[in-house]
């Protein structure tokens, strides 16, 4: 027993090491809790952003932001939105601001068909759509109480179900849908989840009532109007859309793009970068010692005849005077947006309300969280040898033209120094023509972001330096998911001494929109659509593919017909590669003979083959010729697919669901819930989260071309090129698992022509007379009696067949080193 016990425990120990050790190496990663609610994990990021409030913020940095005193008692923050989601409206955009820090919450893309659909929607997201409604808890009651209600969503639309007006409003609590109970955003989505678009969506719904008159004289009334009225109860019926793009929204809350890592953060926010003497220290978002500008809630007005707002942030004089300045500053943010536009105009202005002058100028940040759909399986083209990410910074400038900073290049530099994690790209005292600015902004797959120059102006000099940042907590981001980081930028403004009364105002426009080559000319931004080294051939067939979707009217038969002028034009090459392998069918079986003669003595198996091949004038390199050529056209043709933003949503056809985008996987069947992480992962797994049934057929007739074509093994080396060319398609497969479903209808296209067309050339070839090819007796080449030299029938021998005539009989080849040579004579 005493002996037992000892060997029990060490045995349970080494297998519990044994385990764990295995674990580790072989299991599934641990799995990441689910996501909270956007709203809550909005109130939570935001609420601690006047203690850090930059990605990358250093500790010293962090410790200088708590010295930060008190904001000032602001208004309540309030959501606006500009644009609308009505077809009839002609606005592109849907745009939400938060009073918070006069920031930009969400921008969705609007724009519709003729068809009456949207032009640009999340293919990410198949459930209904109810609206953005900004969610967050409610501190009275269980619920999701809405903030903002955008103009032309179902939300917006939704009749009521109890004689109320149509649509939702801000200050309503969700408390049930399609009769489950709300408590909380994700309940929400949990039901939207499960719905598609054009499905009935029931809300209820609790709604405060009407604040009371305030004439109230007598005591009854005043106590009356101290106790709040009881919420009304009301019911709406809601008919879901799809999902319009959110190309910006609060970084990767939102499901399956949650990435561990990535920080929530308000787009393009302004805050002072000099008051007087004091300005920003290098890892630093604001002044430190200065009211937070980023999460003080700004004053809020409409402007523009409804067309803009203007929001409005006084600086006391005395927070002023305790970081260096002379008195009090405003800040001043203005936008507006017309219809039709994807650009949002802004105007910035620092007014000096000190009695003295002041030294002011301002930063302007970029837009982030800019969306992250299918950076899993999308390609994009960098014009440097780094690769590129899901989404990089982009900027133009007069000194340095078109240029990619990827975001593995910032993710690095945020690891490497995080002291200071900005790669700066223009300084004040930088080359002439380096402040210039074109534009400066977040380039994603199809899409981008980027501050330009106000309407009619080539370029902008009213910064004075431009930097990219990582929005991130850079240590926490996955190895694998690198690719996913969330990026952003910066601007600073030229310091300008401003009198009292007077302010420094500029003004700058914000595209957000998709990359067409029309559209991005238009901006001045025509280089940041990519094609890399094959762009010569790329554009030329992105132009046919679109003229052909002009006759087809489905993008899928427009690259179906693509393929066919590409192949129909290279049908004479094709020809000869068809011809080159019947020629090795032909020459098989006495290569198989040479192999067996000299199965032993490589050397002379191989001499042999070759002068084989040489006098029936056969050469093994010709037929490499169409692959040589084809590979620029492919390489082309890919780049194009990845591009072209046109077939983003384009479907295989209006019928087939799972194949809904040709510019990613066709995404037949989600085995992410099953599938071993390693291999279903989205941004870690080989094949990704989705079984995909196109490129299996592509590897099936590949596989079929090889079987059909490829001449039978003549010796144990042949035969072990042929298994491992078999294995290298079925890996190949495994490669292009995630390509995009239109690469794959060119892929299925050019095999079918090319098993076509072999077939054809097969029964056009005429077959060979009795030996036409060179034959073996007892082993030694031998030239048959129908063939000259170069493997030709003779004339004589031609004349032969044509009369009927037997032909001679074989004789062996004595090759020319061992030919007897003619006597020569003495003397002469």
């Amino acid at each position: 027993m005493e002996r037992r016990f000892p060997t029990f425990l060490l045995a349970s120990a080494v297998f519990i090491t044994v385990y764990l050790a295995l674990n580790v190496l072989f299991g599934p990663p641990p799995r990441q809790p689910e996501p909270p609610a956007v709203a809550e994990q909005e109130e939570a990021e935001r609420a601690a952003e006047a203690d850090a409030v930059t990605a990358g913020t250093d500790e010293d940095d962090v410790a200088a932001l708590d010295e930060t005193p008190e904001p000032v008692r602001r208004p309540k923050a309030e959501w606006v939105t500009l644009g609308s989601m009505d077809p009839a409206s002609g606005y592109n955009m849907l745009v939400t601001f938060d009073s918070r820090g006069g920031s930009i919450d969400r921008i969705e893309l609007t724009e519709r068909k003729e068809n009456g659909r949207l032009k640009y929607r999340r293919v990410d997201v198949r459930s209904g759509y109810l609206g953005y409604l900004a969610l967050a808890p409610s501190l009275t009651a269980d619920g999701a109480l809405v903030r903002v209600v955008g103009p032309g969503t179902p939300a917006a639309l939704a009749p009521s179900l109890d004689n109320a007006p149509a649509g939702l409003r801000p200050g309503d609590l969700i408390v049930a849908a399609n009769e489950r109970p709300i408590t909380t955003a994700l309940d929400l989505a949990e039901v939207l989840e499960k719905t598609d678009p054009g499905d009935e969506l029931v809300v209820e719904v609790l709604r405060p009532a009407a604040a009371p008159a305030d004439d109230a004289e007598d005591a009854e009334s005043a106590a009356d109007a101290a106790e709040p009225p009881a919420p009304t109860p009301l019911r709406f019926q809601a008919t879901l859309s799809e999902h319009p793009l959110d190309l910006v929204r609060l970084a990767d809350t939102a499901g399956a793009e949650q990435i561990r890592g990535n920080l929530s953060r308000a787009s393009c926010l302004m805050t002072l970068t000099q008051v007087g003497r004091k300005s920003i220290r290098t890892g630093q978002s604001e002044i430190s010692g200065l009211t937070s500008q980023h999460s003080t809630v700004w004053d809020l007005q409409r402007i523009g005849d409804g067309t803009g707002y203007e929001f409005r942030l006084p600086l006391a004089a005395a927070a002023v005077r305790e970081v260096g300045g002379s008195g009090a500053v405003e800040l001043v943010r203005r936008y507006s947006l017309a219809p039709g536009s994807y650009a949002i105009d802004m105007e910035m202005e620092v007014i000096n309300h000190a009695e003295e002058n002041q030294q002011l100028g301002y930063r302007l940040e970029g837009p982030n969280g800019v969306t992250l759909e299918g950076w899993w399986y999308s390609t994009k083209i960098s014009p440097n040898f780094s690769g590129a990410a899901a989404r990089d910074m982009v900027y133009n400038t007069v000194a340095e033209n078109h240029e990619l900073l990827s975001a593995y290049n910032l993710l690095e530099r945020a690891k490497d120094t995080p002291e200071s994690p900005v790669e700066v790209v223009f300084t004040p005292d930088g080359p002439e023509g380096s402040r210039q600015l074109r534009y400066m902004g977040v380039d994603a797959q199809y899409f981008i972001t980027a501050y330009v120059p106000p309407e009619g102006e080539a370029i902008t000099d009213q910064f004075v330096r431009g930097a990219g940042i990582v929005v991130a907590d850079a240590e926490r981001i996955p190895a694998h998911q690198e690719r996913a980081t969330n990026i952003s930028f910066y601007l600073d403004s030229q310091t300008a001494e401003v009198a009292p009364g007077e302010s420094l105002k500029q003004s700058i426009r914000l595209f957000a929109g998709p990359k067409q080559p029309d559209l991005l000319a238009a901006y001045g931004m025509g280089e940041t659509l990519e094609y890399g080294w094959f762009g010569w051939i790329a554009a030329p067939l992105s132009w046919l593919l679109h003229g052909f979707y002009a006759i087809a009217g489905n993008y899928a038969l427009a690259i179906i017909l693509l393929t066919l002028l590409v192949r129909g034009c290279m049908f004479p090459l094709g020809r000869r590669a068809a011809i080159h392998a019947q020629k090795m069918q032909e020459l098989a079986p006495e290569l198989k003979k040479i192999s067996e003669k000299y199965k032993d003595d490589f050397e002379k198996r191989l001499k042999a083959q070759r002068e084989l091949q040489q006098r029936v004038g056969f050469n093994p390199l010709s037929g490499c010729l169409p692959m040589f050529v084809q590979l620029p056209i492919f390489i082309g043709l890919y780049r194009a697919l990845s591009v072209d933003i046109e077939l983003r949503q384009a479907a295989l056809h209006p019928a087939l669901q799972w194949c809904s985008n040709l510019a990613g996987p066709d995404m037949l069947y989600y085995w992410g819930d099953w599938l071993w992480d390693y291999l279903s992962g989205r941004g870690t797994g080989w094949l990704g989260p989705y079984f995909n049934i196109l490129p299996i057929v592509v590897v099936a007739l590949f596989l079929a071309q090889q079987k059909m074509f490829m001449p039978p093994a003549t010796d144990e080396q042949t035969a072990m090129t042929q298994k491992v060319m078999t294995i290298m398609t079925m890996m190949m497969g495994l490669f292009f698992f995630r390509v995009p479903s239109g690469l794959c209808i060119y892929f299925i296209t050019s095999s079918l022509w090319g098993i076509v067309e072999r077939k054809m050339v097969k029964k056009t070839i005429p077959a060979a007379p009795q030996g036409a090819f060179p034959a073996t007796v007892d082993g030694t080449v031998t030239q048959s009696s129908v063939t000259n030299d170069n493997g030709r029938p003779s004339l004589a021998d031609r004349l032969r067949t044509a009369a009927g005539m037997p032909g001679e009989e074989p004789k062996a080849i004595v090759p020319p080193s061992k030919r007897r040579k003619p006597p020569t004579r003495k003397g002469k």
